[in-house]
C-alpha cells in the first residue's frame, strides 16, 4: 500500500545521525517485544509480512511519532486482536480474561538454546520463470491497498535482471492471507538517473529485488 512507511525518495526528514557504539537496545522493553515477535512468528500465529502491513497500516502520525519498536509492538496489538489470540479488553485490562486461543507451536528456552533460525521463504516454483539475466524489463505502476514489497520510487522504471533467487513465498498474497502463492524473485538493476532524474549520479546504479508480478518485458 501507499503510505508514510514508504519513504524511499522522500527528503525533509533530516540527516540520518549513526550513533557510535550503538547498543541492541535502548530499553529493557525493547528487547521484549523483540523476543515477543519472534515467539508468535514461531508459534504460527502470523507471517513477517502480517507484521509489515500492520506497521504500515498504522496512522502517519503514529508512524512517525514513534520509535522502531513502538511500531513493532503496536503491529503484534493489531495482529494478536485481529487473528483472535486476545480482545480489547484484555489489551486495555492488561491481562487476560478470555480463553486464550491455542498456539501451534511453543517457543521454548530450548528451542532458543538448540539455534532458533528463521523460517525459509523457498517454495517450489509452479511455472517456469519469465526472465533471465541480461533481460531488460520495466516494473509494473501499482497503487495497491495492501502490502506490497515494490517501492513507490522504483515503480514504472526500466532496468535490467541481473540474477535470479528462485521461488519465493509471494508477499503480497501472504499479508492478504490468500496463501503463499509461490513467485519467481529477481534482482533487477536501475540506472540512478532512471530512478532520481537526469540530475543523479551518473555513476550510480540501485538494485532491488523485485517479484515478477511487479515486471513486464520492457
Amino acid at each position: 500500500m501507499n503510505g508514510i512507511h514508504d519513504m524511499g525518495g522522500m527528503d525533509g526528514f533530516g540527516k540520518v545521525e549513526a550513533e557510535p557504539n550503538e547498543p541492541p537496545f535502548h530499553a529493557r522493553w525493547e528487547g521484549r517485544v523483540l523476543a515477543m515477535q519472534r515467539a508468535m512468528g514461531y508459534a504460527g500465529a502470523w507471517h513477517i509480512d502480517h507484521s509489515r502491513y500492520a506497521q504500515e497500516t498504522l496512522p502517519a502520525q503514529v508512524y512517525l511519532a514513534v520509535s522502531y519498536y513502538q511500531r513493532w509492538e503496536l503491529a503484534m496489538e493489531k495482529n494478536l486482536v485481529a487473528r483472535g489470540y486476545i480482545t480489547p479488553d484484555e489489551l486495555a485490562a492488561g491481562h487476560a480474561l478470555h480463553q486464550a486461543k491455542p498456539l501451534e507451536h511453543k517457543l521454548t528456552l530450548d528451542v532458543v538454546r538448540a539455534g532458533l533460525a528463521r523460517s525459509s521463504f523457498f517454495r517450489q516454483q509452479q511455472a517456469p520463470a519469465r526472465f533471465k539475466p541480461g533481460d531488460r524489463v520495466r516494473t509494473v505502476n501499482i497503487n495497491p491497498q495492501g502490502h506490497t514489497r515494490l517501492p513507490r520510487y522504483a515503480r514504472d522504471k526500466q532496468g535490467v535482471v541481473e540474477l535470479i533467487h528462485g521461488c519465493h513465498a509471494y508477499p503480497d498474497s501472504v499479508a492478504a492471507d490468500k496463501g503463499d502463492d509461490p513467485q519467481w524473485l529477481y534482482t533487477v538493476v536501475f540506472d540512478g538517473s532512471e530512478i532520481w532524474g537526469a540530475e543523479a549520479d551518473p555513476t550510480l546504479k540501485i538494485s532491488i529485488d523485485a517479484f515478477e508480478p511487479y515486471l513486464e518485458p520492457a
